[in-house]
């Protein structure tokens, strides 16, 4: 991306703004005042089906990495990670790699939905991220 990877990760680590770049189109709203800053961080994030999740922050390392547990509210994560890299290449352009992780899933109910996040959907996340990030 042609961005400074802390303009990048401001977009990604602010849960207020994931909506804005979600190119699943699942993400509603999350309040505002979430900004992630360590492991441990959980946010609630609204879903467009109307309900919430609660995101439980597994990695951390501020302006290159993030990832995180979506849960019910209350429950166990059921093993679904995303995760976020960024590679600084110079001091305006960033290698940004997205990766959506449903190798440990644990509730069957939950795999066609982890089905329908294909790379086509990260791309486009990435790409909406992007002209966010670039725009700025």
């Amino acid at each position: 991306m042609a961005a400074p990877a802390a303009r990048i990760f401001e977009l990604i680590a602010d849960p207020a703004q994931q909506p804005r770049w979600d190119g699943n189109e699942n993400l509603a709203e999350a309040p505002a005042g979430q900004r992630v800053h360590a492991v441990g961080a959980m946010f609630t994030m609204a879903l467009t089906l109307g309900v919430v999740r609660e995101n439980h922050v597994v990695e951390f390392e501020e302006g290159r990495r993030i990832a995180w547990f979506p849960a019910e509210p209350g429950q166990q994560p059921p093993g679904h990670l995303w995760r976020w890299e960024l590679e600084p290449l110079d001091e305006a352009h960033t290698r940004v790699t997205h990766t959506y992780d449903w190798s440990q899933l644990t509730d069957p109910k939950r795999l066609p939905r982890a089905r329908w996040t294909t790379a086509d959907r990260l791309a486009d996340s990435l790409a909406r991220l992007a002209a966010l990030a670039e725009g700025c």
